[in-house]
């Protein structure tokens, strides 16, 4: 009732809205255009790498630029992105869900100084600061998690790997010669706030040992119980344990052939640490993808076991990334997916052709859903 006296209309939500809880209406910042003819488009096509055209019922275009972006920004980064978006586009400018900063205009005579204007800005070392590209049949930016600079549970750092494998592909953002899109993706744990499940090559942070038990503070630290709880494979036990100097205290005991590496205990109690030097490395899937187009959504699947971080390059993961690539520009169909790709030419072809060691390891023995998406037996056709 409360807010029904304040004013507030159940009926009627964004009336006279005044509040600084949750973003504002999306339709406030449209682009005029867009506003005009939401919902009536006819048509867009790709009029050269990082460029499109959409053109409306009403005749109305609009051109967008898509220029690569960065998942951590600073605040003189925005800002320079607000400025170029003041300058050119009237302010108005999207994000993509894999990290692309799209600036739209109403006019094709503003594309090319629009683009001209973002390649010009580089960053000290030489390097683009907005690189063009992104569409079409190309590499599109990198979606990744947080890494080493911003979560507590990764294996791997995620701004590190990204940037030294967009390194070996820049070409290929900035053009279209690949047989299609090329979704790469990086999540630095299992728990995989990134989209590693479905890209076309991906980049996983894998834990390889189970936590380190503090057991002097883990009863003053953490909540038993809740840590415990956070198993998703109950690998973890109260125990009673004895201290060097004859102490006993309240602690846990960990199945270690349980522990699936997961982390969520660390989440629940900082005394069980997961990270290590040796233990912590990359794992490379490749084949998945969301679209429905020609072929069914798929999962992707392991095709490198382990890397270990090699900051600050990573030389071994970046060069079997493009080697994956190359390969996959020499030999696949035109409009055909890496993984649409290996399955035409069968998964054990797929190894032999990207030079990667195939191992019994590399079998998906789980009845659901990898029993539908994978080999579903050891019998191998050459």
């Amino acid at each position: 009732m409360a807010f029904v006296s304040s004013g507030y209309d159940p009926k009627k939500p964004m009336e006279n809205r005044i509040t600084d809880i949750g973003p504002r209406h999306f339709e406030e910042f449209y682009p005029p255009v867009i506003k005009k003819n939401k919902g009536k488009w006819l048509y867009h096509e790709i009029l050269e790498p990082g460029v499109m055209v959409h053109v409306a019922e009403s005749g109305d275009e609009v051109y967008t630029v898509r220029c690569g972006g960065a998942r951590l920004m600073s605040v003189e980064h925005i800002r320079e992105i607000c400025e170029i978006a003041d300058k050119h586009c009237d302010g108005h400018l999207r994000f993509t869900t894999r990290n692309n900063i799209e600036f739209m205009v109403d006019s094709k005579a503003k594309v090319e100084p629009l683009k001209q204007d973002l390649l010009s800005r580089k960053q000290a070392g030489g390097c683009y600061k907005f690189p063009v590209g992104g569409t079409g049949a190309g590499v599109t930016n990198i979606v990744h998690t947080q890494g080493w600079i911003h979560c507590h549970t990764p294996a791997t750092d995620a701004s590190g790997p990204v940037k030294a494998t967009m390194d070996v592909l820049f070409e290929d953002f900035t053009n279209m010669r690949l047989p299609a899109h090329v979704r790469v993706s990086l999540a630095c744990c299992l728990n995989m706030c990134g989209a590693v499940h479905c890209s076309d090559i991906a980049i996983l942070g894998y834990h390889r040992k189970p936590p380190m038990l503090d057991h002097e503070y883990l009863d003053k630290m953490c909540e038993i119980p809740l840590a415990i709880a956070s198993c998703p494979t109950a690998a973890i036990k109260p125990a009673k344990v004895e201290l060097p100097d004859g102490t006993k205290v309240n602690s846990v005991a960990v199945n270690d052939p349980r522990c699936m590496f997961c982390g969520n205990c660390y989440t629940m109690c900082p005394a069980m640490p997961l990270a290590d030097d040796v233990g912590d490395g990359i794992v490379i899937m490749a084949g998945g993808k969301v679209s429905n187009r020609i072929s069914a959504p798929k999962f992707s699947k392991v095709v490198v076991a382990f890397f270990p971080n090699e900051a600050p390059r990573w030389p071994q993961t970046t060069d079997c990334i493009k080697k994956m690539i190359e390969t996959y520009a020499a030999d696949a169909r035109k409009y055909e997916r890496l993984g649409e790709w290996a399955e035409r030419i069968g998964w054990e072809r797929f190894f032999e052709k990207c030079e990667l060691p195939f191992t019994h390891h590399l079998i998906d023995d789980f009845r659901d859903p990898a029993y539908y998406t994978w080999r579903q037996t050891t019998q191998f056709k050459f």
